[in-house]
């Protein structure tokens, strides 16, 4: 690693730790898995994929969604409140690709879609784990975390 992120600036990770004790407390249960995967693949962080991977197969996700989460449109394996957050999570996580494509990132038919599945409290929640993910692989990434090294708590 370039940097010891966490000695740094231990403040800053013991908040982002405790976001995660409430996301992980706030009912997405296994879509906030899915959710990191997807969003650590687009922004191509090793470290995350392989975490949150081991972390989805150790919550007890299948290999066949997991290997068809790179192709979720395509894919039979996700129920339409999956869809309907992945298709946020995308649009969160690709601003840059909406923005510049002349789209509005976060378009109204993505809102419209995610807002049949998920009340206030539960889209603010998936939304904040969108963030957070985001923050995460950018943190990975910038200060080249070891891929491979992570190992999952257990199951849940």
């Amino acid at each position: 690693m370039r940097l010891d992120y966490i000695k740094a600036s231990p403040e800053v990770f013991r908040a982002m730790l405790a976001l995660e004790k409430h996301l992980h407390g706030a009912g997405l249960g296994p879509l906030l898995h899915i959710l990191k995967l997807r969003a650590s693949q687009i922004n191509g962080c090793a470290y995350c994929v392989d975490m949150h991977w081991k972390d989805a197969r150790a919550a007890g996700e299948t290999e066949q969604r997991l290997y068809g989460l790179s192709a979720w449109r395509e894919s039979p394996y996700y129920s339409d409140k999956e869809r309907a957050a992945l298709a946020w999570c995308e649009s969160l996580t690709l601003i840059p690709v909406w923005h510049n494509s002349g789209a509005v990132a976060a378009a109204e038919p993505i809102y419209a879609e995610v807002r049949k599945h998920f009340d206030d409290k539960q889209l603010a929640d998936l939304t904040w784990a969108i963030a957070a993910i985001n923050a995460w692989n950018r943190i990975a990434i910038g200060f080249r975390a070891d891929a491979g090294s992570y190992k999952p708590a257990g199951p849940g």
